[in-house]
């Protein structure tokens, strides 16, 4: 089947323009088109059209002006579009005349960004946790007719014809099954509950990265575990959280967690959804905030993640327990780079970023010493004499501390273990293992 032929329009109101760029401005025009193209081309959408339209004001009944409206859809037809993605957040009256006016689908942001999560989903929580949010988007779109369209298909719903879910479920049936999907969601809160609680009793720190999509956070992991979980240049490329196990340059173990890239106007039914995988960030010990610090609005979407962890109640000032990690660094050269160094340097230390970049591995042994001294910050070494039999030892004290060395001691033939621990596992440490007299 022939891809489906789309246009994307991405409303810009004329005083965004008139400041793009500018400081305190949100982020540039034409990096929003390049971003809400590269959505479109996430799920595989044939792009015929990309353009920005002028709004001057938002129009009740159909978002744009008339006399936009009107020219676009001479566009349409002319471009023989099947799919028209405006790339805002649309009521479902301006949906449906939009779609009266153009005689195409007409989709919004929160629909384009479902529908590749869709997509992306591969474990049975993320499914479950995109369908919920689906559901909740379609309850108020249930009246629908796109009787030109039977030829469209789509992952859940919204680039279908007629006679597909979205059109033929009605409200008893979509309240019944979020009823359902939140039930077995809850069993998933519970059963991550408790295996928070079995790694609290092996007492690896959880580092988790968090950032804007594409920023390079599935490629870093992969840097810093050996692991090979999907990574490409795409958005959303990571949809179900990733944990491995990680052990740092001194000895210290670590649970790192890549979890879903962020995005501007997340949809709160999303955030709302997405709430049980991203309770790892919420309990995370260290949270590492990967930038894409070569791309032309990397403030805007750092502000992006902010206002994201706000929602999750994390505080994105908290520099105790964020790190930046200015990624892509490889991309910049000369006085840029140069610039870009010296505007960390002149962070507060508590503040200042790690530069890396994932893909060439530049700064990220650096890196892993930052995040071992964070996580080792007030933490207490201790060496503990074992009989050399004593091999039940040995392994509890693997499981339940970082052991940094261990030796043999020539007079006793005692094993010698150094080990690092929290202050409140110090006394069981001694309790168990009591110096020699």
């Amino acid at each position: 089947m022939a891809p489906t032929r789309a246009a994307v329009l991405v409303p810009v109101r004329s005083r965004d323009r008139s400041r793009a760029g500018a400081a305190g401005s949100t982020r540039t025009p034409d990096a929003r088109l390049d971003e809400a193209t590269g959505l479109a081309a996430a799920i595989d959408l044939d792009v015929v059209v990309a353009t920005l339209v002028p709004l001057a004001d938002v129009r009740p009944a159909t978002f744009l002006g008339k006399g936009k409206v009107e020219e676009l859809a001479g566009l349409i037809e002319a471009e023989r579009i099947d799919l028209a993605y405006v790339d805002a957040s649309l009521s479902p009256v301006q949906q449906r005349n939009l779609e009266r006016a153009w005689k195409t689908k007409v989709i919004d942001r929160t629909a384009l960004i479902l529908e590749i999560f869709g997509r992306r989903a591969r474990t049975r929580e993320g499914t479950l946790q995109v369908e919920l949010a689906h559901l909740n988007y379609q309850k108020s779109r249930l009246v629908r007719s796109w009787t030109h369209l039977e030829r469209q298909r789509g992952g859940f719903g919204f680039l279908g014809g007629p006679g597909e879910t979205q059109i033929e479920t009605d409200r008893r049936l979509i309240g019944e099954r979020i009823i359902s999907i939140e039930r077995e969601l809850e069993q998933v809160t519970r059963t991550r509950a408790l295996h928070r609680k079995s790694r609290e009793r092996v007492p690896f720190p959880v580092v988790a990265l968090v950032g804007y999509t594409n920023a390079g956070k599935s490629t870093l992991f992969n840097r810093l575990t050996r692991a090979e979980v999907f990574a490409e240049n795409l958005l959303f490329a990571t949809l179900d959280p990733t944990l491995r196990a990680v052990g740092l340059p001194h000895g210290t173990r670590i649970i790192l967690s890549d979890t879903v890239g962020f995005i501007s106007e997340l949809p709160t039914t999303l955030v709302a959804a997405f709430r049980a995988t991203l309770e790892e960030v919420i309990e995370a010990d260290l949270i590492l905030h990967v930038r894409d610090v070569a791309h032309i609005d990397t403030a805007a979407q750092a502000a992006d993640v902010a206002d994201v962890l706000g929602e999750l109640g994390i505080d994105s000032d908290d520099h105790a327990r964020i790190v930046e990690v200015w990624n892509k660094v490889d991309l910049i050269e000369g006085e840029a780079r140069a610039q870009l160094d010296a505007e960390a340097a002149r962070r507060p230390a508590e503040q200042q970023p790690a530069l890396v970049s994932a893909l060439s591995g530049e700064g990220v042994e650096a890196l892993l010493d930052r995040i071992e001294t964070r996580i080792t910050a007030g933490r207490i070494t201790r060496t503990v004499s074992l009989a050399p039999e004593d091999g039940q030892g040995l392994a509890w004290l693997y499981r339940h501390a970082d052991v940094i060395e261990r030796s043999g001691d020539a007079e006793t033939g005692r094993t010698l273990v150094t080990v690092r621990v929290s202050p409140e596992r110090l006394e069981e440490i001694d309790r168990r293992f009591p110096p020699n007299p």
